[in-house]
Order: C-alpha cells, then structure tokens, then sequence
C-alpha cells in the first residue's frame, strides 16, 4: 500500500532488511495506539473522581477511542491507497496527539469524549491500518513472525505505560499524564516519516487460505482490480494510472466482501470484539473493587502486557512452521475460546494473587489471537485486498467496542458487582469462537461432499 507516485523496480517481498525497520515502525504505532488505548482504563477511576459521574457515563470515553480508531479504519486503508502510508501515518501521529493534547485540558466528560475519544481514535485509525498492511507488503515466507513482532507493541506498551502512567498520574496528576502521553503519541510522525514505499510483482496464484481443508473450492480473490500496493505505471501511461488511483471505490476492489470465508471472519469478529475489550476496561476498577491496591492493580495490567507479547511472538513464530501453517485459523480459533473461558473465571477471583493466573492467562491468548488476526485475513483475501480487507475487519470492531464498556458498566451500576460484565465477556468471547467452529466445519463438509459429487464424473471420463 503506497503511493503510486513513487516509481522503482519491481521486487518480491524481501523478507527482510528494510522490512525489520517497517516491523519496528509498527511495533512503535501499535505502542501509541492500542497501549494508549488500553491506558485509558488507569485515567478511569481518576475521571469518575474529578467529574462526579457513574460507570456508564465515564465508559464512553474509553468505548468512543476504541470506536473511532476502528469505524475510522476504512479512512486509514484509503488515505494510505490515494497517497500514501508515509502520509497516513504521520497525519495520524499529529491529529493524535492533538486529541490528547486537548484531553489535558478538558472541564468536563464532553469534551473529553471529542478529544480523548473521537479525535485521537481518527488519529490512531489513520495509522494503524496502514503500518500493519505495510508488515504484509515486506514479508511473505515470515509473514506470521513479523506480524507477531509488531503487534507485540500493544502487549509491551502495556507492560511499559500502565505503571508509568500511575506514577505521572500521582506526581502530576491526570491532566499532567495526558500532556506527556501526548508528547509521546506524537513520535508516530517519526514512524510515519521512516515508511519506506516499495513495489512489489504481481501476485502469483496461490491458495488464499491456509486451511486447506476447507478452502480448497473458495473463489480466488479476484486479480483485475487496482493492486492495493498501488503498482506504479510506466512513464507513458499515465491514464491507466490515474484510473488505478480511484478505483479503490470499485466494486471490484470488495469483491472479498462476498468469500463464504470472510463473511464467517467477519460475524465472528462482531462477537469477538462485543467482548475482548471489557477486561481491559474493568480489570483496574475491579481489582480496586476487591480491595487490590492501586500500584498492584496498575501492575495486573502489566502483567497482562508482558504475556501478551509472549502470545504474539510465540504463536507468531510457531504459525509460521510447515507443520502448523495450514492451520492458523484453528489456532486463531482456540485462542479465542480459552480467553473466553478465562473471563468467565474472573468474577471467583478476589485477591491479587488470584488475579495474576488470570492476567497471564489473558494476555497470552489476547496476544495470540491479536497476531493471527491480519495473517488469517491475508490468507482468506490475499496480499492483494489485505489492505481493504484490515480496514473492514476493523470497522466491524467499531460499534461492539463502542457499546460494550457501558453496556459493562450498566451491569455493573444496576447489579453491584462485575460479575455479569465479565460473563458477557465470556460468553461473547466463545460464540466467535463457535461460530468460525462451525463456519470452518460446514466448509469442511461441504468440500468433501463436492469432491463425492465430483468422484463419478472423474471415472466416466478417465481412461
């Protein structure tokens, strides 16, 4: 995904040397944004203080940067098609960390839901898309490891910025935490700047899915739309390349939206995202509840980061091995599952070394799963769509992350404990895990039986 402006040869992904410096680029964008966000939840107690207002109201601000950066995904995959990544990424730092310049400042929840909410969401949307699709650009044979080393961010951005943001918190209270989280957002600009475009060959024909079992009859993405890489046309034909410039608004360029596959990802990622976000925001406040200290339960977060790195590396390395490579999906679904089961455990967990099991646990498979998610959809659509593809994968985690936390923080109001918010969690959790069960299994079938309905026609016309 880059500009069509620049010009150079064409080349297969190099699998390697400037890419590690893309992978680190990206390891820095998932930093600022998904840390970011997941610090939110250590600014929560300290809003509901300073406002005077109740769970619910106060959700919103962390379900509206979860919001925006998701619904605003698709806006991220189309600024990165019409220019370029470069530019993506660098006006997302900006407009970031403006929102959380602004936040520092803000004297009541309103604001706080444009500045901290729907501003720096825009903001992280216009880089996070965009730096992941340019990880798929410079790797292909080890697609899943570098995937894993990037998004790994999110999990050591955790472990780094949840107790540092309790200490700048007690030192300079929230506001002087926002102002400096602003500062460090705005190094994006920097990541953006060192997005090297590159021009890759056409893609061969290859099987888009890595479960063979049951892909084998899937319809191959389809090859005669604009190349998201925005291949640059030669110097004398400048009206093809014009075309290429604005066809990212052809049908022909969502004609993904149609893989039997990706509408089974895509429900299930409806359900994966009504729950993932809930222990993030509420792991804090009910570790506090239970009588946790807030430096113990700053540090649960951490905990959870740094597992959560082991889960992207680990499950990225090991993905990308010949004997679990054609079963990504499977792996990626009983990740899913076991966080799922792991939420429904939490309400029984009353003291900080309970909760440690639980934080590792969590941040293992979250860490898993959140590896496997563009390297799964780069095999259902193809290098060629994966750009289009993340920012529809993302949208669709828009309005569970934006109605999930309050809908949590209901519960919590009219029920008096959390309890039923970590059921929901859980619950929600393994029906995405269910339904791509079933969804993978009725493709299984169906492809079995296709190959009985085929196995007479083959004898008729043999030798």
């Amino acid at each position: 995904m880059v500009a069509g402006k620049h010009r150079g040869s064409r080349v297969s992904p190099p699998d390697g040397g400037w890419g590690w410096v893309i992978v680190g680029c990206c390891f820095i964008v998932t930093v600022c944004t998904r840390a970011v966000t997941r610090c939110i939840s250590i600014f929560f107690v300290e809003f509901q203080a300073h406002f005077g207002t109740d769970y619910a109201a106060t959700a919103w601000i962390h379900s509206l940067v979860d919001c925006s950066t998701m619904l605003c995904a698709p806006i991220g995959s189309l600024v990165g098609n019409r220019w370029s990544c470069r530019v993506a990424v660098m006006l997302g730092g900006f407009l970031s960390s403006c929102g959380l310049l602004l936040s520092s400042f803000a004297t009541n929840l309103k604001m706080l839901y444009f500045s901290a909410g729907i501003l720096t969401g825009l903001g992280f949307a216009l880089c996070y898309t965009p730096a992941i699709t340019m990880v798929g650009c410079y790797f292909q044979q080890r697609k899943a490891l570098a995937y894993g080393i990037a998004m790994s961010g999110s999990g050591i951005g955790t472990f780094v910025l949840a107790p540092v943001v309790q200490m700048l918190i007690e030192l300079y209270s929230w506001r002087g935490a926002l102002l400096v989280l602003s500062a460090f957002v705005a190094n994006l600009c920097v990541c953006g700047a060192l997005l090297r475009p590159i021009t890759l060959q056409a893609e061969e024909e290859e099987e888009p899915c890595g479960e063979k079992q049951c892909c084998d009859d899937m319809e191959k993405p389809p090859k005669e739309g604009m190349d998201i890489l925005s291949l640059p046309s030669s110097p004398g034909s400048s009206a093809p390349r014009q075309r290429r410039r604005w066809s990212f608004l052809s049908c022909k360029e969502y004609h993904f939206l149609l893989l039997p596959d990706f509408l089974g990802l895509a429900v299930s990622f409806l359900f994966l995202a009504s729950g993932c976000s809930l222990p993030f925001v509420y792991l804090v406040p009910y570790a506090l509840s239970a009588g946790v200290s807030h430096q113990h339960a700053a540090f649960l977060m951490s905990i959870l980061g740094v597992i959560d790195i082991v889960g992207n590396i680990t499950f990225g390395w090991l993905t990308d091995r010949r004997c679990l490579k054609p079963y990504r999906l499977a792996c990626y679904i009983f990740s899913v599952g076991m966080e799922g089961l792991c939420c429904l455990f939490m309400p029984f967990l009353r003291s900080f070394p309970l909760l440690v099991p639980f934080a590792v646990l969590y941040g293992y498979f979250d860490g898993a799963y959140v590896a496997l998610i563009p390297v799964v959809t780069s095999d259902v659509v193809g290098t060629t769509h994966l750009s289009l593809a993340l920012g529809v994968v993302f949208f669709l985690h828009a309005i569970p992350y934006l109605v999930s936390p309050p809908i949590g923080g209901w519960l919590v109001d009219i029920t008096g404990s959390y309890m039923a918010t970590f059921f929901l969690s859980g619950a929600a959790l393994l029906a995405s895990a269910a339904i791509l069960s079933v969804v993978t299994g009725i493709r299984r079938c169906r492809r079995r039986f296709d190959s009985v309905l085929m196995l007479p026609s083959c004898y008729h016309h043999g030798p």
